[in-house]
């Protein structure tokens, strides 16, 4: 599978990209919440102002004391005059039934005839608009003013007397509104713009810090997929520094690597070792019995004997290399429960037949153990096996002992008091093809696998097998394993 190659500066990129985006997002929250916000403000504030002129504007016609519409259309107009509309003042108007209407802006609510070379056409246009401002409902309204643009505009219903009622309305331009908003839009444009850069700017700096690192890793990571399993991360940090827990995890990843390459080199050579010397004893006494012309009958039983012998290590060999194998897989074991005396003495009583020693069977437990009985057989005949290769011919002691060491916990203890297992040894004596012995031949010993075995076993049922002396000399080497239930004691 073709590897993507590492883009430069992409991590740093993408974290730039995504400040930016956030930013961005955060800004245009902020911009609205303002904009809307002092737009609403802004518009408060005008519609009290416009309650107050309205209220004014009322007090004043009812102060008029006039007597007849026209009257009172004629000293409103007075008063009205008096105050001038402009883009930034109030428009007045007074709507008297039978009478028209008054206000301080005649161009716009009083039909005016075309000015500032507007055509007729253009003016009845303006007309039409102005008169719908006359129609929209009482309260509070935005409507779109001729040559003014939007208005905010207040309606009221004002009774002068028992006889006559008179609509009034108050309007104030929103241009101060508008021009407060396109204040805020281009302050926040030029401040946004400004801490964006900078934000980008940091953001591709905190980015390019963060991923230096990084790019080592993945440089080094490189290295080691081409082979090269030297190279490590030297990350400063404290404890707590992500980067340098980072650091610390990969170079313990490939010291572990390295371990696990030179154990499959060293296990690939010893299996090649181990099988190629009966395959060279075979082949051998096959070319001595082939350059004889006429082999007598002895010669031949010889080579027949010694020939299964060596096969049968070989077969010895793959069989227990095929184990370890599948030692790893996840259906290596039938768990079932097992009951652990009779299931014990049935097995010690098949063992110490194997072999002239004397044979202790020391305490038993009563109760049930869930492991698999034949691979924990395979585990207990492996460490017997193994005592007794150490041990002299007829009065070498072999022991088991059987004992609980937790609640749930069982350990099976086989010593032997031969000549023991160096401190420095009882660790590697789990290694596969490993031996302590080093004059011991492959005739006398095994294939080197019978340790590596039992541990590979312990391990399948969340155990362990550890290694250390026996007391008055000799070796013992314990099996521990989970799922032990005591047999409850009848009285």
């Amino acid at each position: 599978m073709r590897r993507k190659p590492l883009l430069r500066g992409g991590l740093r990129w993408r974290l730039t990209a995504w400040v930016a985006v956030v930013m961005l997002l955060f800004a245009a929250v902020i911009f609205l919440a303002v904009y809307r916000g002092t737009a609403t403000q802004l518009r408060q504030e005008i519609d009290r102002g416009l309650a107050g002129d309205a209220g004014e504007l009322s007090h004043n016609l009812k102060l008029l004391d006039e007597d007849s519409p026209h009257a009172l259309a004629a000293a409103a107009t007075r008063y009205v005059h008096d105050q001038p509309f402009g883009a930034s003042s109030t428009l007045l108007f007074a709507v008297i039934p039978g009478a028209g209407t008054s206000t301080n802006q005649p161009e716009l609510l009083g039909n005016a005839t075309p000015d500032n070379d507007e055509t007729p056409a253009e003016q009845d246009q303006e007309n039409r608009l102005a008169h719908r401002v006359l129609s929209v409902h009482d309260g509070y309204s935005t409507v779109d003013f001729p040559d003014v643009g939007d208005l905010r505009l207040l309606k009221r219903r004002v009774s002068i007397d028992s006889r006559l009622s008179v609509t009034i309305g108050v309007g104030e331009p929103l241009a101060a509104v508008h021009e407060a908003q396109h204040g805020i839009a281009q302050a926040f444009i030029l401040a946004g713009a400004l801490a964006l850069a900078a934000a980008l700017l940091a953001s591709y700096l905190v980015g390019a810090r963060v991923s230096l690192p990084l790019r080592r890793m993945a440089a080094i990571a490189a290295r080691v997929d081409a082979g090269e399993l030297e190279p490590r991360l030297h990350e400063a940090g404290g404890p707590g520094d992500e980067v340098a827990v980072l650091a610390d995890a990969f170079n313990h990843m490939l010291d572990r690597l390295s371990a696990a390459f030179a154990g499959q080199r060293a296990f690939v050579a010893d299996a090649s070792h181990e099988l190629r010397t009966p395959l060279t004893v075979i082949r051998g006494q096959l070319e001595v019995l082939a350059a004889q012309p006429d082999p007598p009958l002895e010669e031949v039983r010889r080579v027949e004997r010694l020939v299964r012998a060596e096969v049968s290590r070989i077969t010895r060999l793959v069989d227990d290399l095929l184990l370890l194998a599948k030692s790893e897989e996840t259906q290596f074991l039938h768990v079932q429960s097992i009951d652990l005396r009779p299931y014990v003495e049935d097995l010690w009583d098949g063992m110490s037949l194997t072999a002239d020693r004397h044979f202790e069977l020391g305490s038993i437990l009563d109760g049930t153990l869930q492991a698999d009985p034949d691979r924990l057989a395979q585990a207990l005949r492996n460490l017997v096996r193994n005592a007794i290769e150490h041990t002299a011919n007829p009065d070498g002691l072999v022991r088991l002992d059987v004992e609980q060491i937790a609640t749930d916990r069982v350990r099976f203890a086989v010593a032997d008091d031969g000549p023991g297992i160096p401190p420095d040894q009882r660790e590697r004596i789990f290694d596969r093809f490993h031996r302590t012995d080093s004059a011991r031949d492959r005739a006398s010993g095994g294939t080197g696998l019978g340790l590596a075995i039992v541990r590979a076993i312990a391990q399948a049922h969340a155990g362990h097998v550890t290694a250390g002396e026996r007391p008055g000399g000799g070796a013992k080497v314990e099996l521990e394993l989970p799922g032990f239930t005591a047999s409850e004691i009848v009285v």
